[in-house]
Order: structure tokens, then sequence, then C-alpha cells
């Protein structure tokens, strides 16, 4: 009945109220869980925050599909138990030393259990015990054996909990940081309400202007080196001041909305980042090669974990250098250019200032860091739960603390700098981000897009019928294309001059 070899006893031989308890609790968290994603959903929505609302569908998906992995591993764990390979092959690309075989599979064993009693009841989920030594029978070794299919279970299950905490870090520090834009919109909105012609009859004078001196005359026209050291320095403090975020916004409005000057750029900026944030969040397929890229080098010696720490360090400063750059750039042509110009000063957006004239690499390589920062913390996590802080596969103190460091690091740095700092720089590209319209107008435009997109089949049958179609049917038809092409109205005269490129836009990101 209590079974041999700490197998454990199985549901034939289990009390039924225990089952039922058990059950009742595993689904009421489940549930509490469900419903307060759903109400963080209702908040969100009730706030109009699409965006956000859309971020948390997506971490909503990938705990599902978490969940999905973990359960395919519950269902196959006996089968993938009963795979046999050769004994040698255990040998080699061990995360702890093999070479005292019975010090390691009793202590080890035994700290795995992080205080609770012996690794047998760990076997509960196994099955029965005949798979435990199937491949011994054969003189052979199992492939994943069922106690290591249960640490990847609670493997699973951290990496999902703090994906989900790093994200809601993530959008907090951000959001401190871009509130801090708000007071300066409010002043230039004052301003330009006080004097609305008082910018264009001023002469500026380039290299007085607080931009140019922060930015041009500090480093120089001839020296590429002391400006990208400077851009390297800035990014840790005051990574935006007011004069970055009065140009940027001027040479933002000009390019794109010159005809509405009082413009809110720090409600689009704040738009920007929910959206970029909603793409952040996600697991992507190439970072799950990452974490199997990472398992992989998990050996004994190699220190894997603690090197690998070092990467979204180093892809954080990079980033943050080269946003950084990017606005010493707009400086500098400005500079060259001009001694004095007529009116504020206006910079030039282009994409050749971003790496291969694509502003997105940025976002793809923050997305990088920050799951790879992410997983670094989630295996530090899991290792110290599963396998105690002085098991052999934690490693030593003197690589566990930096690894910590730089994780802590990384997520404020980014969260709080380096992602609001690309939300503003990417804006100084040739194109927009469709967070220039609200939400309802988003949702219009989408529409709107849609509709005209499966109405272009019907158009061309039409048009190539002739006047076949005549009476009732071609006035149908005719009502139906002038709907079809009517703008919606709340859109503004500089909005929709810009239909068709809104309309690409608004694809484009759909499909990213």
């Amino acid at each position: 009945m209590a079974g041999g070899g700490g197998e454990g006893v199985s549901l034939e031989y289990t009390p039924t109220w225990v089952v039922a308890l058990v059950c009742t609790v595993i689904v009421a968290i489940s549930l509490a869980a469900e419903r307060v994603l759903h109400y963080a959903g209702k908040f969100l929505m009730n706030k109009k925050q699409g965006p956000l609302f859309e971020a948390l569908l997506k971490i909503k998906e990938e705990l599902m599909l978490l969940g999905f992995i973990s359960l395919l591993l519950t269902v196959f764990q006996n089968r993938i138990s009963t795979i046999c390979i050769p004994k040698h092959l255990t040998n080699h690309w061990l995360p702890c030393n093999n070479s005292l075989p019975n010090h390691d599979d009793d202590d080890d064993h035994g700290k795995s259990t992080a205080g609770g009693g012996g690794g047998g009841h760990r076997r509960l989920l196994a099955g029965p015990s005949d798979s435990l030594g199937y491949c011994e029978k054969k003189g052979m070794a199992a492939l994943l054996s069922l106690k290591a299919l249960h640490d990847l279970h609670i493997f699973i299950f951290v990496l999902a909990v703090v994906h989900v905490v790093y994200s809601a870090l993530t959008i907090l520090f951000g959001t401190l940081k871009i509130r801090q834009w708000k007071q300066w919109e409010d002043s230039i909105q004052k301003k330009e309400e006080q004097d609305p012609e008082k910018g264009h009859e001023k002469v500026t004078h380039v290299h007085q202007h607080d931009f140019i001196k922060a930015r041009f005359r500090v480093c120089g026209k001839d020296s590429a080196l002391l400006s990208w050291v400077h851009s390297f320095l800035k990014q840790f403090y005051g990574s935006v001041n007011e004069s970055d975020y009065t140009t940027l916004r001027r040479g933002f409005i000009m390019n794109h909305y010159r005809d509405n000057p009082k413009f809110n750029f720090y409600k689009y900026m704040s738009r920007a980042f929910e959206t970029d944030f909603r793409k952040v969040v996600g697991i992507s397929w190439y970072l799950w090669i990452v974490v199997v890229v990472f398992l992989v080098l998990n050996v004994h010696g190699w220190h894997a974990y603690f090197w690998i720490a070092f990467l979204p360090l180093i892809l954080l400063l990079i980033v943050g250098t080269k946003l950084e750059h990017i606005i010493t750039e707009l400086a500098q042509e400005v500079a060259q250019r001009h001694v004095a110009v007529t009116g504020e000063l206006v910079v030039k957006p282009s994409d050749h200032h971003f790496w291969f004239r694509k502003p997105r690499l940025v976002l793809i390589l923050i997305h990088i860091l920050l799951f790879q920062n992410s997983f670094e913390i989630a295996i530090f996590f899991w290792m110290l739960v599963m396998y105690g802080f002085n098991s052999c596969i934690m490693g030593q103190v003197g690589y566990i603390i930096p690894r910590l460091v730089i994780g802590v690091l990384v997520q404020f740095v980014c969260s709080y700098s380096t992602l609001p700092l690309y939300a503003i720089v990417t804006q100084m590209g040739s194109s927009f981000n469709r967070a220039i319209f609200g939400e309802d107008i988003q949702v219009k435009l989408t529409g709107w897009a849609q509709k005209v997109k499966k109405n272009k089949p019907n158009r061309k049958t039409v048009g190539g019928g002739g006047s076949s179609g005549g009476g009732g049917g071609g006035e149908g038809s005719g009502s139906n294309q002038v709907s079809d092409k009517e703008p919606p109205s709340p859109l503004p005269p500089a909005a929709i001059g810009q239909q068709s490129a809104t309309e690409s836009t608004i694809e484009s990101d759909d499909r990213k």
C-alpha cells in the first residue's frame, strides 16, 4: 500500500477526500490567478490603456504556452524516462562533477528537497517504479530521469513567475521616468498659448542653444571618440533632459505634424512607450533558442551563467550608447550647417542614424537583453529553491554575487533609462509610430484599412463587368464605395493626408 522504493501511494489507494482537497486547493489558486488577470484587464480597458491591455494578453499567452510545455512534460514523462542511451554519454557535459557518484547521488538528491523529506516523495508524479530500472536492465542510462523531469517542471514555473514580475517592474520604472516629461510638455504648451508667434520672430544663435552646448560643444566636431565616450556616460545621468525633450519634440512635430504645432508630444510618447512594451513582454521563438543554448552551456567548471550574465549588461551599454549618440548626431548636423536660424532650432529626423536604417532593431536588442536577464535571475532562484545555496550546481559565492548585482543593475537601468530613451529617440526616424493617433482613431483606421483591403477584389470585379451591373445593383455598389472611401470623422487634416502611410504602418505593426 505504501509503495516500495520511495515510489509513494497511487490514486487507487489514496483516500478520496485527500484527492478532492488537493484538487480544490489547486483549482482555487488557479481561478484566483485568472480572476486577478481578468480584473487587471478590465481596469486597463476602463482607463483606456489599450496597449497595456494587449501587453497583459501577451503575458497570458506566454503563461499558457509555458503551461502547455509543462503539460507535455507531464503527459510524456513515462515515455521520456524509458528512452535509453549508452551510459558513456551521460558522463560528459554535466552541471556537477560526477567523480564521486555515490556522494553526489545521495547528497544532491537530499539537497534538492529543500527542507522536505527525501527525494522519494517527489516521485508522486513519476508513475510506476518499473520505469526507474527499465534502462538499467538493458545496461543503459535513461535519457532523462523522472526526478529531472520534475525539476524541469519547477524551472518552467519559476521562469513564468520571474518573467511576469520583470514585465511589471519594466512598465513601472519606465512609466515613472516618462512622467517626468509631463511637466516639460505642460510648460511648452503654456508658453505657446501665451505667445504663439514669439518663436517665429526671434533669431536663434545655434551654438548658444542649450541643446547644442550640451551635445555638440562638449565633444566638438572633430572628436568622434570623445563623442562616443560622452554618449556612453550620458545614459547613466540625465539620459533625456529638458532641452533634449524640447528639441526632439519640435523636430518630430515639424517633420510629421506641422499643421498641428500644439500637438501633445507627451501623450504620444506615453502611448508609444506602451506600444513598445507590448512587444517587449513576449517570448519570441529566437528567445527560446537562447534558453536552449544557455541550458547546454551549463557545464561544470565553465561558470557559464557567470559569463552569460555579462551579455545583457554589454547589450545594455551598447544600446544606451547608440541611442544617446543619435541625439548627439542630430545636434552635430544642425551645428555644422547653421550659425543662426530664424525661429526655433529644428532637428531633421532620419533613419540613417540607426543601425541598418531600422529603428526597430534596437527594440529587438532590448527585448533580448531583458529576457536574457530575467532568465538569469530565474535560473538563480530555481537553483536556490531546488538544490540550496551551497549546492555544486549553484557555484561559488564569488560567481553568484556578481550575477545578482548585474541582474538588478540591468533591470533598473534598462527599465528606467534605456527603454524610455528608445521610446523618444526612435521617433527621430523617417516614419512615425501608430501611437500618434488616439486609441479610438486607431481602431477606426484599422477597421477602415481592413475594409478597403477586403473590398479591393470586389471593386476590380465591378470595374471589369462594365455597364452590365446597372440599375439598383450599380447604385448599391456606388454607395458601398463611397462609404469605404470616407475617412473617419475624428481625423485632423494632417492625419487625413497621411492615411496611406498610416495604413501601411498599422499593417506592419500588426505583422510584428
